[in-house]
């Protein structure tokens, strides 16, 4: 294994505080994350310790009012975090990604009561979030979701089954979409649903090319009961909660991927300058060295990207177009350059002495999650031509 130590990445930061709070995450990634990372992964561990660690450090809940246990983090700030975590471990960044995401609905239209009752012990209590949207038939279109929740007095009972579900059997809260009335977009509301609610069970982990350390799972509703004080939202409101939240949670893959690109290129990096072929080295040869500069400038463009769109929501303004772009463009440099530092190790890219053939495989998925790449050019044509077919 080469001993070429990655360069810290140069960022802009606002604030001296960000910048404290960066060094504080590069420490706990290289002291606490990255030395078990390989062996966690291949062994399809889950590090709930490091989640309780990175909870008592103010890092689940960056985004988010310091009234409520939050960081007051702008999230500018929030997504440079995620990389660093992602370029650790995947496993570690999309899971913070994904408890911000299901943090989302309760912080930005729960009712004051609810936000004091729940959110300082989501944010900063050691507790661990999943976003329920997705269903076995229904991916992409959401809409077509047909878990319903059905009011009995003053309280919900959800029935149905939710899929891909991040943290799916070991949350500890869950904010499930479900279908309280009509047929269509309207017709779904948004619920917060205790991980220990009788009724909520998981199936078993499903097996992943990568990020086996991070369990995805169905997760069953057999007439699970929640009061009406943990409605969030109006009735049909739902929906449109939840791609609100997908829009954050865009960016938030976004930085991931551009963690696990980095991570790869520092990989790319140490094998080619100490690689040594036809009497000099592997950095020296032109073809090589021009790989590198594509890898390097197609990362740089990225965070570009994630971090103007993150720019446009700290500012208030409309940023889902620009998120979807991040998503895209992010997520297919991830799989670009990762497959691109397999090449250059040659064959020891392609065992898992090294740690680029996980990079490839985990960069895999931040093409599909939080909408495919498919349906992140819809959402951009949109914005640029209007709806399909007027």
């Amino acid at each position: 294994m080469p001993d070429r130590a990655p360069q810290p990445v140069d960022r802009q930061l606002p604030t001296e505080e960000a910048r404290d709070l960066i060094s504080l995450v590069r420490d706990i990634g290289q002291q606490e994350i990255v030395p078990k990372a390989a062996e966690e992964e291949d062994a399809g561990r889950f590090p709930r310790e490091l989640f309780t660690l990175l909870s008592r450090s103010g890092l689940l809940g960056l985004p988010y009012d310091s009234e409520y246990g939050g960081g007051d983090q702008p999230y500018e700030v929030y997504l440079q975090v995620l990389e660093e975590l992602a370029a650790a471990r995947l496993t570690v960044g999309l899971g913070v990604s994904v408890h911000s995401l299901a943090s989302y609905a309760l912080a930005a239209y729960g009712t004051k009561e609810q936000q004091v009752g729940h959110l300082p012990a989501m944010l900063g209590g050691g507790m661990l979030g999943a976003y329920c949207l997705s269903e076995p038939h229904s991916g992409s279109d959401a809409a077509a979701l047909r878990t319903k929740a059905v009011r009995d007095g003053d309280a919900w009972v959800i029935t149905g089954t939710k899929a891909w579900i991040t943290h799916g059997g070991i949350a500890d809260f869950y904010t499930v979409m479900a279908r309280t009335g009509e047929e269509g977009p309207r017709g779904i509301t948004a619920f917060l649903v205790p991980g220990d609610a009788p009724g909520l069970s998981a199936a078993p982990p499903e097996k992943k090319m990568g990020m086996k350390g991070s369990p995805t799972a169905q997760v069953h509703f057999d007439g699970v009961r929640v009061g009406d004080d943990r409605r969030i939202g109006e009735e049909g409101q739902g929906l449109a909660i939840a791609l609100s939240a997908l829009d954050s949670g865009r960016l938030g893959i976004a930085a991931c991927a551009i963690g696990v690109a980095q991570a790869a290129l520092d990989q790319a990096l140490a094998y080619a300058t100490e690689r040594r072929q036809f009497g000099k080295r592997i950095a020296d040869f032109q073809g090589l060295r021009f790989m590198l500069a594509d890898m390097a400038t197609q990362i740089e463009a990225g965070r570009a990207l994630y971090l103007a769109a993150a720019r446009l929501r700290d500012a208030g303004r409309p940023f889902a177009m620009q998120a979807a772009m991040a998503k895209l463009h992010c997520t297919d440099t991830a799989m670009r350059v990762t497959t691109d530092a397999v090449q250059i190790l040659g064959g020891y890219g392609y065992t898992a002495d090294f740690p680029a053939e996980r990079y490839m495989r985990e960069a895999k998925v931040l093409q599909i999650v939080e909408g495919t790449n498919q349906i992140q050019r819809m959402v951009i044509a949109r914005h640029l031509v209007g709806p399909e077919g007027r």
